[in-house]
């Protein structure tokens, strides 16, 4: 028997199951795909890497800095801005920080007026100063939250609005408030990259970490039930033998939560990506592009290969366009996201290749108001959960479950663990 079964290589799993290792437990992770990492996969597709969905990696989330060694990503970093297309042609908005001589062209936009600076600046300044718990007191969503800070210009809704929508899949503003400020206030302090061999790096480096200091990872085993039986839990797997474990963390996805516990199916918000292929970029900005009119099916798009190059073969380049998939109404449609595209870039589109298009239904965990605490890991005799629906929908919630479900086990098992954070 062993001591830990963790159902699940993604983040969540992957950081557990290192850390209990290099405790000394005897720990499996039993995962049903073909690879490591959950949500987090590349594909090299004609010789592109097409990350599962698009994909960003911010560098200053805590939990990941000390989870990986980011200087070994390699990490393209995108410039800190968006670019906007507006009714009169493109605008383009930098951190004012670190960009300074962008501040003219910022503030000539039209985009941004005085109050609106004012208006944000006063929503987002909590997020600097206070921990989550303390902006989580009176959640409200984050449209209540930028109405009550008077924020309402263009903005708002030509630029955070449809920017956001791509980060957290859901435009309506449902969103809990307090959780954005936080969001927020990492994209101020991290420039978001994404590793050169793609976003599978991450978990690659888990799996790698954990295997060094002896947790074994099998793959193509799929978990269907979980059982506590005398002083273990016993895992049942399709078509194979039972696992046992002292303990058994479930660090699945929402899809699969109710199949394996108790517990309903965390609710999610869906995305839908395009990967094209072309011979010439339609620019030679790195910039995040969003529609400030709003008037398609795509939230965001970029060429990749002008941050991170080694995403496509020599010569060609890798355009991503992002749209909401809603549970409840119609994906997008090839021919109108094309449409959008060459309105959005100025460009024409038909002759780019279609790699291929990832719908993803659980791309993200939904965050509505009020944003609960994070999850305790404990759910029942011997049995944690872990995973980004079990605290914020990040990687940093993800890789801060796992780090939270390994402490719940050493603490139950009697050792002593050394694991940082929170």
């Amino acid at each position: 028997m062993h001591d830990v079964v963790v159902i699940g290589a993604g983040l969540a799993g992957l950081r557990c199951a290192g850390l209990l290792a290099a405790q000394g437990l005897d720990v499996v992770v039993i995962e049903a795909g073909d690879a490591v990492g959950g949500r987090e996969r590349t594909d090299i597709v004609d010789g592109f890497r097409l990350d599962r969905g698009f994909h960003v990696l911010n560098p200053a989330y805590p939990t990941l800095r000390r989870s990986v060694d980011l200087d070994a990503l390699a990490m393209g970093r995108f410039p800190v801005g968006v670019r906007v297309r507006t009714e009169d042609g493109t605008a383009e908005l930098r951190h004012p920080v670190r960009h300074p001589l962008s501040i003219p062209a910022t503030l000539g936009s039209g985009l941004v007026s005085a109050a609106d600076v004012v208006a944000l600046a006063r929503w987002a300044a909590p997020a600097l100063a206070l921990p989550l718990s303390r902006l989580a007191e009176d959640d409200v969503s984050l449209s209540e939250g930028w109405d009550a800070a008077g924020l309402r210009g263009p903005l708002r809704t030509a630029v955070l609005e449809p920017f956001l929508a791509g980060v957290l899949a859901e435009d309506r503003g449902a969103t809990s408030n307090a959780f954005v400020r936080l969001l927020v206030s990492y994209f101020a302090f991290g420039r978001p990259g994404l590793p050169a061999q793609g976003i599978a790096a991450v978990p690659e480096q888990l799996a790698a970490r954990a295997r060094a200091v002896g947790a074994d990872i099998r793959l193509h085993t799929r978990a269907e039930r979980a059982t506590s039986s005398g002083d273990g839990v016993e895992v049942g797997v399709a078509g194979g033998d039972t696992v046992r474990g002292a303990r058994v963390v479930v660090a699945v996805g929402p899809d699969a939560v109710p199949g394996l516990t108790d517990l309903p199916r965390p609710a999610t918000n869906g995305l839908q990506t395009w990967w094209f292929a072309t011979e010439e970029p339609p620019t030679r900005s790195a910039l995040l592009m969003v529609d400030g009119r709003r008037r398609g099916p795509v939230v965001n798009t970029v060429v990749m290969t002008n941050t991170v190059p080694s995403y496509a073969p020599a010569g060609r380049h890798l355009v991503a366009a992002t749209c909401l998939l809603p549970g409840d109404g119609e994906a997008a449609e090839e021919s109108e996201v094309r449409r959008h595209l060459g309105e959005i870039w100025g460009a024409d589109v038909t002759a780019w290749e279609l790699l291929r298009r990832d719908d993803i239904p659980d791309a993200l965990p939904a965050q509505p108001a009020p944003l609960r605490p994070a999850r305790a890991p404990r759910h029942g005799e011997r049995l944690y959960m872990a995973g980004d629906h079990r605290d914020t929908a990040s990687i940093q919630g993800a890789l801060a479950s796992g780090e939270r479900a390994a402490r719940a086990v050493l603490h139950d098992a009697g050792s002593s663990p050394r694991v940082s954070g929170r």
